[in-house]
């Protein structure tokens, strides 16, 4: 392994030690409604994207941290599609019931 592949690896492995904590939460309060769905839906195209890319050039680091971040970002989109509404707000008009 060349140095610039460690340095993917060792950047990939601590974005995803950071994004854990914030998954595990969700979770475990089953609340969602602070998070933006706009930016859980533009962060799962982007690692998409940069999946796609890592496979096309054969990145190793690239597909590795990008598969496991896709799927904590799976993980934050259900969360807030099943716990993302603040309490009293009817889901489908944003706005008081």
């Amino acid at each position: 392994m060349n140095w610039q592949e460690a340095i993917g690896i060792v950047g990939g492995a601590l974005g995803n030690i950071g994004i854990i904590p914030q998954v595990w939460r969700l979770f475990r309060l089953r609340s969602a409604y602070e998070l933006s769905l706009l930016f859980i839906s533009l962060w799962l195209l982007s690692l998409i994207c940069w999946l796609t890319y890592g496979i096309v050039f054969g990145l190793f680091s690239l597909m590795l941290w990008n598969s496991i971040t896709l799927v904590l970002a799976a993980l934050m989109m259900y969360a807030k599609l099943k716990w993302g509404m603040r309490p009293g707000l009817d889901p489908r008009r944003h706005t008081r019931s």
